[in-house]
């Protein structure tokens, strides 16, 4: 089938202690992801290396449910999550970086072996994925820059 790498990024005019406290709070995924049904989580908050939790997704006409592992969490710098089980094993990485006034470029990178999308090229997966993951990070970004005019009013 191949590997799936995949790597998307967009501003938020947010700080990036802000767009990453939310961004990597599982809790919020459902919010700003577009596929995400539900989200369960399988050991005790706060997010943290070694935390896990369980997601339920909808891509390519397939439902997906599958567990991700924190691996690392270097606050608002670099967050990455894998596993290695379900039909899509995929690692995610999202990291953080100042813009010069003062946003947040936020960049999304999934890779892996989708083994479960058997007949579908990588090509079309990837494909897929880059569109889906725009999508989500524009919505992440309305979402984010929206709350903070409502809260300046």
């Amino acid at each position: 089938m191949g590997r799936v790498d995949v790597e998307s990024a967009i501003t938020i005019r947010r700080p990036r202690d802000e767009v990453a406290a939310f961004a990597s709070d599982p809790d919020n995924a459902t919010q700003w992801y577009e596929n995400i049904a539900s989200v369960e989580w399988e050991t005790p908050r706060p997010v943290r290396p070694g935390s896990r939790i369980a997601f339920v997704a909808h891509f390519l006409g397939r439902r997906l449910a599958y567990v991700y592992e924190v691996r690392e969490l270097e606050t608002a710098r670099r967050y990455v999550m894998s596993t290695a089980h379900g039909p899509f094993p995929m690692e995610t990485t999202y990291s953080w970086e100042d813009t010069a006034d003062g946003g947040t470029r936020m960049t999304v990178r999934n890779r892996g072996e989708p083994s479960g999308f058997a007949g579908l090229g990588a090509p079309l997966v990837s494909a897929a994925m880059r569109r889906a993951t725009a999508r989500d990070l524009r919505a992440l970004k309305d979402l984010l820059e929206a709350r903070a005019t409502r809260q300046a009013r």
